[in-house]
């Protein structure tokens, strides 16, 4: 039996809390079961320096796990010693968000996404892209006035992530870390609301898998994403953006 009783396509528990912190236009704190991770939004009217000459915004994202989010201690990242794996799920996080965002209707300024793992069970990549989009509305909803008026919407939909793997030849959604631990197959699947593909990271650990396999798992993610799609949708409620 999996924690707290979950049936193999059930996501663990999610609770989110709006307006966590004061300091940024987006500020939400989000949780799957153990996983804690706390998703802020940041305007900045200006673009990086690549971008200077450039009339549309920018979106990226910073992904940290803080030393006490695991056991043992995680070291903190600084400047210049950041790891890869960070690097990469950082990355993951600003690409799944760019990918349902109209940069030309942002208008010249950049938004960046932090997310800080504040307790690491499991999922926490997944997890900081779909509580990143949620902050990330809140930031945009905070600047609807000061937005292009003839660019369209800033959203051309939701995204959200969700991991799943195979376990002792089960198929399991939403993993904790210790079902991650022991998977013979790890994916994370990151779609739009509208039921398309953003990314999808496959891995055979201690397994192959075929053709007909990869699509039950594919089925599972997208089962997994309408539930979080609504989470995110009752959350926001009347700020829940629109998308024509």
């Amino acid at each position: 039996m999996r924690f707290e009783d979950r049936s193999p396509d059930q996501l663990r528990p999610i609770r989110v809390e709006r307006n966590f912190t004061k300091a940024t236009a987006g500020s939400i704190l989000i949780s799957a079961g153990r996983t804690t991770v706390l998703c802020t939004a940041s305007i900045d009217e200006n673009l990086p320096k690549w971008m200077k000459t450039q009339d549309r915004g920018w979106v990226t994202a910073e992904y940290s796990m803080l030393p006490g989010s695991t056991s043992p201690r995680k070291g903190r990242d600084r400047a210049g010693s950041v790891d890869g794996r960070t690097t990469e799920i950082q990355r993951l996080i600003g690409r799944s968000l760019r990918a349902v965002v109209n940069l030309a209707a942002l208008g010249p300024r950049s938004i960046y996404v932090d997310c800080d793992v504040l307790e690491a069970d499991g999922g926490t990549r997944t997890l900081s892209i779909t509580g990143g989009w949620i902050a990330l509305a809140e930031a945009v909803n905070s600047i609807r006035d000061r937005l292009p008026p003839d660019a369209g919407p800033v959203f051309r939909s939701n995204v959200a992530a969700v991991s799943l793997g195979v376990i002792d030849g089960e198929l399991l959604l939403d993993l904790d870390y210790s079902e991650d631990s022991r998977a013979e197959v790890d994916m994370n699947v990151v779609m739009t609301g509208a039921n398309e593909f953003v990314e999808i990271q496959g891995t055979a650990e201690g397994r192959t898998f075929n053709r007909e396999q990869l699509d039950l798992q594919l089925t599972l993610a997208e089962q997994g994403i309408r539930v979080l799609t609504n989470i995110q949708r009752s959350t926001l409620g009347v700020d829940y953006p629109l998308f024509v």
